[in-house]
């Protein structure tokens, strides 16, 4: 009987618990490494005006050596496309827009995330096809929420149905320019997606796919052979005309 009772009690010895998944920082708080920048009209990995820095432990879009906006909207890649994840930092939009913007370009940037590979962006693309997680401040021509879902060459369902809307707004608060805010964004293995500003759920939405009717995305669509359902992209951080930081990026993989 002794025998019998060993062998369970040998073999969950040997057994060796799966880790939970853990937090990594994916912004060394000095140096760009394992993130790339396209922007509208050049190649990727071209930044000669230095877009994209790093000030002050943060990655700053920066529009230093810019007179004024011609149509150069950036977004800057990190490295590895995602499926299922949880993904937080800080931002902070600041200063003021560049003169030459849109109405709708004021106070605002973005998250882009299931996003097309930027080596798949035409040189005149101004946006990924990608869901957008919208970073707006206040003041600006028309007072709207930040966190908000925009839909570039994509549509998602929420509520139950296929929602065709280009953007939708988000149930946060406003949010004045200059102040810190914490942000994070849940896509679960089974499609949910959730945004969070300051740790409160402020969108939800499921089913992400590509839009047929969109130019941009019909040639991933080809690629694809056909198929519409999005489950992951890559991740990149927007510049539209007006300064902001981004700090704490911490990805952690539910995949």
């Amino acid at each position: 009987m002794r025998i019998l009772f060993a062998l369970p009690l040998l073999a969950l010895a040997g057994c060796t618990t799966v880790p939970e998944p853990q937090w990594q920082s994916i912004f060394d708080g000095r140096t760009l490494d394992g993130w790339t920048p396209k922007i509208t009209g050049r190649a990727v990995g071209e930044d000669p005006l230095k877009m994209f820095v790093v000030q002050d432990g943060a990655i700053r879009v920066s529009h230093a050596n810019y007179a004024k906006f011609d149509g150069e909207f950036g977004h800057l890649f990190w490295k590895a496309p995602l499926g299922a994840y949880r993904l937080r930092f800080e931002y902070r939009l600041f200063g003021e827009t560049l003169p030459g913007v849109q109405d709708w370009q004021a106070s605002n940037s973005g998250l882009m995330f299931h996003a097309q590979a930027p080596e798949t962006m035409r040189r005149d693309q101004d946006f990924p096809v990608s869901l957008e997680l919208q970073l707006l401040g206040v003041p600006r021509p028309t007072q709207e929420p930040t966190g908000n879902l925009c839909t570039p060459g994509t549509t998602v369902v929420i509520d139950g149905k296929r929602d065709l809307r280009h953007c939708i707004n988000s149930s946060s608060p406003l949010i004045p320019l200059g102040r810190w805010v914490k942000l994070e964004v849940e896509v679960l293995p089974d499609g949910r997606i959730t945004h969070f500003i300051d740790g409160q759920p402020v969108m939800r939405y499921e089913a992400a796919e590509l839009d047929p009717a969109d130019a941009d995305a019909k040639s991933l669509i080809a690629a694809a052979g056909g198929e519409l359902a999005l489950r992951g992209g890559y991740i990149a951080l927007q510049s539209e005309g007006h300064p902001i930081e981004f700090r704490n990026i911490e990805l952690l993989r539910l995949d």
